[in-house]
């Protein structure tokens, strides 16, 4: 299986886009999924449903960290090389899908209940959210080779 078949399938085991995507590569990075998990969990819904960053985004973001953050204060280079793959992602997700916000991606706002209505009713989980899951899983899995 793919990793991108890997995130959807723990996507559509109701987890959220963050926790699709970091726990789909993180094992293969010295992480173990329950911890993989635990980590993303709040970052769903563009971060705790408030729609700010995509939480697909986001678990790509901790897995470039995970793999080039910095690790030593004057390392410089590693903290670099991080904000660079990651300005590259965002470039790569925004080409596909315009924005990484995610109540711009949505066209709702989650953290409302009127916008996790709407969400619900236009199946916006497996309309938008699983392909923005599979477009973060397939970046990021080129940028991290």
């Amino acid at each position: 299986m793919s990793k991108h078949e890997e995130a959807l399938s723990c996507f559509n085991e109701n987890f959220s886009c963050s926790q699709a995507v970091f726990s789909a590569f993180a094992p293969a990075m010295g992480l173990d999924k329950e911890t993989a998990l635990r980590v993303a969990g709040a970052f769903g819904g563009g971060m705790g449903r408030m729609g700010e960053t995509c939480g697909a985004v986001t678990g790509a973001f901790m897995l470039i960290g995970l793999k080039y953050g910095q690790t030593k204060s004057d390392d410089r280079a590693a903290k670099d090389k991080t904000y660079q793959l990651v300005c590259e992602f965002v470039e790569r997700f925004r080409e596909r899908n315009k924005s990484i916000m995610c109540r711009e991606l949505l066209g709702v706002h989650p953290g409302t209940p009127d916008g996790m209505q709407t969400f619900k009713e236009k199946d916006l989980k497996n309309t938008v959210c699983a392909k923005l899951v599979r477009d973060a899983a397939e970046i990021v899995e080129e940028i991290l080779r």
